[in-house]
């Protein structure tokens, strides 16, 4: 190193506090967490929200294959030097240390390797030590009664438990054991059971792409919720497809699954409808699902394909990347946003206009189901059945021959000049 360079380390106690504003909120944090759980060969993770006023505290209990000593230090560098490979649910090395402290301002890791003398090991990172020292402090936590939890959670078992202290971004500073309070965790953990029953719902399934994950969320375990209803007999499936992206110098394939959900009066219960609906509810909802390495991380709305719309909130379709077109999305650190490259959007355009196209229709039949209940069947029903499938037909051979922006102009006179007309081709 030459005299005109120097090395400069950054303020420890400035930057940890600038890290715990990158974007996460509670279940977001906790799924990161899982990611890490989901790396380590898991089959079973157990979270554990606490209220205990000041005191509360988070556990996420895994039985994945631990740490060990050096891997643990490793675990709680920013920016971990380890190396993720194809499939790891990993990025940048910092979802650990990032998540955990955009909730807490105490993180501890209790861990077991399988190997060895299979001694447990410990180490926090205290926010608080951090700044009144302002240096990069990992330490060895006294035995708290949490700590003594942790690790009984690992007695008789390999794996990995973390700790989260001081919940300062979850409980207010003032009566931190009020009503209040306990019904802000109560309202948090319930949110995280909806978030991560959506977020890792391939792994919860019975029929798992990957191995079968068991979460439990304060004892109860979790059900997948399938955005796409698969089990449900009305939902129709459209084939697959899959396109070549080129990034750089790498080159991968995305899978696109497009799904028209069936209305309400074609559900197995109204129950089961009002259960998919998802917790957005179903217009926001619609639209593309996006996993990486089979892993939930973005959802709702058209990625600016097209507005969200009443008529097409049946509609939901999945794109399908691994972690090798992670650039080519641009995927932020939570693992809450990607952006769709540009070539790949244009080839979506058609596909996602059919699938809304399909939905409509889907939506428009319900809607005169539901008008026509009390209404004695006529043989005019058949031939207004007939002029909305050539509409249909209209629709999808406008989307196939690239002249769809041509037809809504169409539609759109047709609209103001024969409305009645228009209605009955569903335009």
């Amino acid at each position: 190193m030459g005299n005109s360079s120097m090395s400069v380390t950054p303020s420890a106690a400035r930057l940890t506090g600038s890290l715990r504003d990158i974007g996460y909120d509670f279940s977001s944090a906790i799924a990161d967490l899982i990611d890490n759980s989901i790396t380590a060969g898991a089959s079973r993770i157990d979270v554990i929200v606490e209220f205990a006023g000041e005191s509360s505290r988070v556990f996420i209990a895994d039985d994945g294959i631990g740490m060990t000593p050096n891997g643990l230090i490793e675990a709680l560098r920013f920016g971990s030097r380890r190396l993720y490979g194809m499939g790891d649910l990993g990025r940048y090395g910092l979802g650990l240390k990032t998540a955990s402290l955009s909730q807490s301002r105490s993180l501890t890791v209790v861990t077991r390797r399988a190997q060895g003398k299979r001694l447990i090991h410990t180490r926090q990172l205290d926010l608080d030590l951090i700044a009144e020292l302002d240096d990069w402090l990992v330490v060895e936590p006294s035995r708290t009664e949490a700590v003594g939890r942790a690790r009984r959670m690992l007695e008789d078992s390999q794996g990995t438990v973390v700790v989260w202290e001081k919940l300062d971004r979850v409980l207010p500073e003032k009566n931190s054991a009020g009503g209040w309070a306990r019904r802000r965790i109560e309202t948090l953990t319930q949110k995280t059971e909806d978030h991560l029953a959506m977020v890792f719902h391939r792994f919860l399934d019975d029929n798992a792409i990957e191995r079968k994950l068991t979460i439990t969320v304060n004892g109860k375990k979790l059900s997948p919720w399938d955005p796409f209803a698969t089990s449900e007999p009305g939902t129709k499936a459209l084939p697959l497809q899959r396109f070549e992206i080129v990034h750089g110098e790498v080159s991968g394939w995305v899978s696109l699954r497009r799904y028209v959900l069936p209305g309400r009066d074609r559900f197995s219960s109204p129950s089961e409808f009002d259960r998919l609906s998802g917790p957005l509810k179903w217009n926001r909802q619609q639209g593309i699902y996006t996993y990486r390495a089979n892993r939930l991380v973005q959802w709702g709305g058209w990625s600016g394909i097209r507005g969200i719309d009443e008529h097409t909130k049946l509609a939901r379709a999945s794109i399908d990347f691994d972690t090798d077109l992670d650039e080519a999305f641009n995927i932020n650190v939570a693992k809450m946003r990607v952006s769709i490259p540009p070539q790949l959007r244009q080839m979506l355009e058609r596909p996602i206009n059919e699938v809304c196209m399909l939905a409509d229709d889907t939506y428009r039949k319900t809607a005169k189901r539901r008008g026509r209940r009390s209404a004695p069947t006529s043989d005019g029903d058949a031939s207004v059945q007939n002029v909305a499938e050539f509409g249909l037909a209209l629709k999808s051979a406008a989307v196939q021959a690239g002249e769809y922006a041509a037809l809504k102009k169409i539609a759109a006179e047709l609209r103001s000049s024969m409305p009645d007309v228009a209605s009955s081709l569903g335009l």
